[in-house]
């Protein structure tokens, strides 16, 4: 019965906290640096003959909307959806193949206002979903092994009137792991294979309608 108590009471305050909050609306636009080393292998005939490359990362970007939502408490939950893209580069016999990232991803972020609203400080995970696979790359063909990723992010933003500033790290709880397999090539079985946990820096702005 006292359990029974506790959650109806917890209900009663939830519903009373999203009663008084305030949803507002937004869109956003990223730069996002790589600050993770993926490593490059080629396999022939099941050997490693180069191992350890860390190819060559490019900066990438996004652009999504958000919606904050502030309780009383200072407390806001901030849902997020964004196109995501960025890649790594690695160039063999006259062929650069890319490990791209054309992603949606959504964040859904929990933290706490500072200074009323104009600081404010979150965390929370981040799901993932690669929409570039299955790329060919001269006689090159990628066969990634997961589409779907998750992940987490952290940072602040600073809010100046409708506008919004951001600095946030994301990191990964799995890893990226590709092959890029040579089919042309009958007597010898020559692959390239990807890994990598990515982690990047992002800094942004966005406005709020």
């Amino acid at each position: 019965m006292k359990q029974i108590k506790k959650i109806i009471s917890t209900v009663l305050v939830s519903a009373s906290l999203m009663s008084f909050a305030q949803v507002n609306f937004g869109v956003k636009a990223n730069l996002l640096y790589r600050s993770d080393s993926p490593s490059w292998t080629i396999i022939k005939n099941g050997a490693t003959t180069v191992y350890n490359d860390k190819g060559k990362n490019s900066a990438g970007y996004n652009f999504g909307v958000s919606a904050k939502i502030d309780t009383p408490l200072g407390i806001f939950v901030q849902p997020e959806l964004y196109y995501t893209t960025f890649k790594n580069e690695y160039t063999i016999a006259n062929t650069t193949i890319e490990a791209k990232n054309n992603r949606v991803d959504l964040p859904v972020l929990v933290g706490y206002n500072v200074l009323g609203k104009m600081l404010g400080i979150y965390a929370g995970p981040v799901a993932s979903y690669n929409l570039s696979t299955d790329n060919q790359w001269n006689d090159f063909k990628e066969n990634a092994t997961k589409n779907f990723t998750v992940g987490y992010q952290f940072g602040a933003q600073a809010t100046i009137s409708k506008l919004v500033l951001t600095a946030r790290y994301e990191g990964a709880f799995s890893k990226d792991q590709r092959e890029f397999i040579n089919n042309n090539l009958v007597d010898i079985q020559y692959s390239v294979k990807y890994d990598s946990r990515p982690s990047l820096l992002i800094f942004g702005v966005g406005y709020n309608f």
